[in-house]
């Protein structure tokens, strides 16, 4: 099934841009957005909606440790909602607690400054959203449960072996 979607990991000063292969299975990290106005960053994203056939915007949302949502978490709702309204897409979030934090550890183990090296956190986060989303996106599709009518000769079997 194809399914094309960007995940943002949105900050106060950048926008970790990640998009998908068409498959839904990688989320890869593709840019991250210096935010100067909100009108740039529409246009840029609007450029890789328009490049990639985009269906959808994952964004993270920043809970709080004790999973309520605050103060930055509202800021991010609110920005993602003027977002995905003028890009026209639909909307979904997906708990980004620990993300940038992941992203850190994953340019540690490559021998990389998290501080030299922001935009690509930033990048590596939305990664880690949009790919979290495609997996819980995935198991619901694998965990859907239909029950299989059984044929008439199922029924017949059940009923001469079992009443």
């Amino acid at each position: 099934m194809h399914i094309s979607a960007l995940g943002l990991d949105v900050g106060s000063k950048r926008i970790g841009v990640a998009g998908c292969d068409r498959t839904g299975l990688i989320a890869i990290g593709l840019t991250t957005i210096e935010r100067q106005s909100f009108q740039q960053v529409q246009a840029e994203l609007q450029q890789l909606v328009a490049e990639r056939e985009v269906q959808i915007l994952v964004v993270g949302l920043p809970y709080t440790m004790n999973g309520a949502i605050g103060a930055q978490a509202r800021q991010v709702q609110k920005f993602a909602r003027a977002m995905a309204k003028a890009l026209q897409l639909p909307l979904e979030y997906v708990d980004e607690r620990l993300t940038s934090y992941q992203a850190e550890q994953l340019l540690h183990a490559q021998n990389l400054s998290p501080s030299r090296n922001k935009g690509l956190i930033d990048r590596k986060a939305a990664s880690l959203i949009l790919q979290q989303w495609l997996d819980e996106r995935r198991l619901k599709a694998t965990y859907t449960l239909t029950s299989p009518q059984p044929d008439a000769a199922d029924s017949e079997a059940l009923d001469s072996t079992f009443f």
